[in-house]
């Protein structure tokens, strides 16, 4: 007796049930995996990184203004210094001495104008005088003419009279024209506005300023940076003695690729790590905008690249960020130190480039404003101790 045979559907069956959980689990998968894909492309492209970025910031050169020998330095390397301190001090007496040559000159010149002022007054006088005799003996000739045709006086009484009367009015021209002369060297000034006083006034302030800066202060206040003067050198005038950099205002250039720049706009955050501090300080910032041109473009020497042999190279393109003042303040940086640098591009509005000029950028230095105020205040003292 044969066998019943197995159902034919029993095989398929278990197959199928082995393939459907099998088939889920791939799906599963494709959908997890485009899904990270999505999130990685898309958090991708909201975010463009650069580990090509380097703090920088402003370094004042500290310069001779005048020669001179040096005698004295207020200051060396590492040193922080306030605006206005004493750093380099040169030899004076020369200085000095044309400053005293200077007052004196000054006070001569005031004196002569007080003098060319008393002249005129006398001239002034003696043409008073002048037209008074002048009056007087034409007075004189009238009278006598009246009376010489009575006989009461002679012909040659009456030649006298005309002859004081011409030399009175050649007396009074002289005096006029010597009044003239007197008053075009003094009309419409004082001592203090005459030409004479204002040239030696200007050599003053010359002389004074001159002076002044064999004392070489420093402009702002910061670390001090490569010094390179000592004591004893003669320095020229423009001769850099050392640098002061402001540690307070810093700033970040990221160097990114120019495929990198699509979406880069002034005014996107920034975040910032610097290797002096790991990861655990991470820095604020806001893009400001984009230079000019690549490094390659400014570079002392230019690629040429009109030639056979032309070789593609990705170029980068500096971008400068605005740090945190209050984070730098807590985490100091430096001048150089590397920084990991990630831009958020999400928001894609704004301009690459800056259509006009910050004012948060504006630097500069009252120091040297007190020179011309001193100077100006001995050219008063001068001119009001000898007029």
């Amino acid at each position: 007796m044969k066998n019943p045979p197995a159902p034919a559907s029993a095989a398929p069956d278990s197959a199928s049930s082995t393939r459907k959980p099998l088939s889920i689990a791939v799906a599963a998968a494709v959908v997890v995996a485009a899904a990270g894909a999505f999130w990685f492309f898309a958090h991708q492209k909201a975010e463009e990184v650069t580990e090509d970025a380097y703090v920088e910031g402003n370094i004042v050169q500290v310069t001779a203004q005048v020669a001179g020998t040096v005698v004295a330095i207020g200051a060396d390397n590492t040193d922080h210094v306030a605006a206005g301190q004493q750093l380099v001090t040169l030899n004076g007496l020369d200085a000095r001495l044309a400053l005293e040559r200077s007052e004196a000159q000054l006070a001569k010149a005031v004196r002569q104008v007080r003098s060319q002022y008393a002249m005129a007054a006398s001239t002034s006088a003696n043409v008073q005088l002048r037209r008074s005799e002048l009056a007087k003996v034409q007075a004189d000739l009238a009278r006598r003419s009246e009376l010489v045709h009575s006989g009461a006086i002679s012909g040659e009484d009456l030649e006298h009279a005309s002859e004081s009367v011409k030399t009175a009015a050649a007396a009074l021209k002289s005096a006029e024209q010597q009044y003239a002369a007197i008053q075009a060297a003094v009309d419409g000034t004082t001592i203090a506005t005459h030409p004479d006083v204002l040239s030696a006034s200007a050599q003053l302030q010359d002389a004074f300023i001159a002076r002044a800066r064999s004392i070489i202060a420093a402009p702002v206040a910061g670390l001090v940076a490569r010094r390179n003067v000592q004591v004893g050198q003669h320095v020229a005038s423009g001769t850099s003695l050392m640098a002061i950099v402001p540690l307070e205002t810093l700033w970040v250039t990221a160097n990114f690729k120019e495929s990198q720049l699509r979406h880069v706009h002034a005014g996107q955050p920034v975040t910032m790590t610097a290797d002096a501090y790991g990861r655990e300080v991470v820095y604020r910032g806001t893009v400001i905008g984009q230079e000019a041109g690549t490094g390659s473009a400014f570079s002392l020497m230019p690629a040429q690249n009109a030639t056979g042999n032309w070789i593609k190279v990705v170029q980068r393109l500096p971008v400068r960020i605005a740090l945190d003042a209050k984070q730098v303040a807590e985490h100091p940086l430096q001048l150089g130190l590397s920084m990991r640098v990630a831009v958020d591009t999400s928001a894609r509005q704004g301009a690459h480039f800056a259509t006009a000029a910050n004012a948060a950028h504006a630097y500069r230095t009252d120091v040297f404003a007190k020179e011309g105020e001193e100077a100006a205040a001995a050219v008063k003292r001068i001119i009001a101790a000898n007029s």
